[in-house]
């Protein structure tokens, strides 16, 4: 079993940050440090070294760091494989999984509350960041799984579909863009429009779906670029502008009249999101929690 020092060591490695680790461990930075001098004394060498004002992993934190990841690996799979054994519903463990706004807002809340149901001594921890976040974040071992729209597929992760979404066009009840309810695509580059920020599959989407009208991304009139879903979301409703925004993100918006969809002609923009894991891992949980989501999104598969 892994000791909470060991626990300690690998938070801090993730982030490269006593701050953070102490935050995400809630105790105290001098407790951080306390763990860390405990492994260095224990090792009989440096796992950190300073570099102006952040650390870095010495070669041989690095190493040991690499071990430990897999030594939890491992550790969390017989807990979860023991209690699995006695009974599903007492199963306990933890995963952590990481997903794309859309998804994370959208349509993983009420699958985890589901599964939740079945399994109530899983704890399940939701990261929230851009597809492409996700993905070095799944690479470097810091989630199980994730849940994003693939754009080009990588050959050190397995794939299986998830759901499809749509990215539409729309802008506030009040912009003039509203009556119009149609746009050429000539006329949309005369627009002013909001974005996601580069990263997001939302954008990835969008700027797929131009090229194949030889439009480039940067062609479009750019009036701000926003870093998640609400926030673009609350910024179109404030403003004139028009913003593109996952279907699913604007449901009620669209319901209760706040917000407009305008049609752009000849513009259809749709993608699929996969859960991602890594290749050749095969955590039973993982495989359980992946089969419950997709069941719950279409349940005659």
């Amino acid at each position: 079993m892994l000791s909470l020092s060991h626990l300690v060591f690998l938070e801090v490695a993730a982030n490269l940050s006593f701050s953070k680790a102490a935050k995400a461990l809630y105790i105290s930075q001098p407790a951080i440090s306390r763990h860390i001098h405990m492994l260095e004394g224990q090792y009989n060498c440096a796992l950190f070294e300073r570099k102006g004002n952040s650390i870095q992993l010495t070669v041989i934190g690095d190493t040991i760091y690499k071990y430990l990841q897999e030594a939890r690996e491992i550790q969390r799979k017989i807990e979860f494989e023991v209690s699995t054994l006695k009974q599903e519903a007492e199963a306990a463990g933890n995963l952590k999984l990481g997903a794309s706004t859309t998804v994370s807002l959208y349509i993983i809340p009420g699958i985890l509350s589901a599964f939740h149901q079945m399994m109530p001594k899983i704890n399940i921890q939701v990261v929230n960041r851009n597809t492409e976040n996700i993905i070095t974040a799944l690479l470097n071992k810091q989630i199980d799984v994730g849940i994003v729209e693939v754009e080009n597929k990588i050959n050190l992760v397995n794939y299986d579909y998830f759901t499809s979404d749509k990215v539409i066009a729309v802008c506030a009840a009040k912009s003039h863009l509203a009556k119009a309810g149609c746009l050429t695509l000539t006329e949309l580059l005369k627009t002013n429009v909001a974005l996601r920020e580069v990263g997001s599959g939302t954008l990835s989407a969008l700027t797929r779906e131009l090229k194949k009208h030889d439009i480039s991304i940067s062609d479009l009139h750019a009036k701000v670029r926003l870093g998640g879903t609400e926030a673009l979301k609350n910024f179109i409703l404030a403003d004139l502008s028009l913003g593109f925004l996952p279907q699913k993100a604007v449901t009620k918006e669209l319901r209760n009249g706040d917000l407009v969809e305008v049609h752009i002609e000849g513009l259809e923009i749709s993608r699929d999101f996969f859960f991602l894991t890594r290749l050749g891992e095969n955590f039973d949980l993982i495989k359980k929690f992946i089969r419950f989501s997709q069941r719950f999104i279409q349940p005659d598969i």
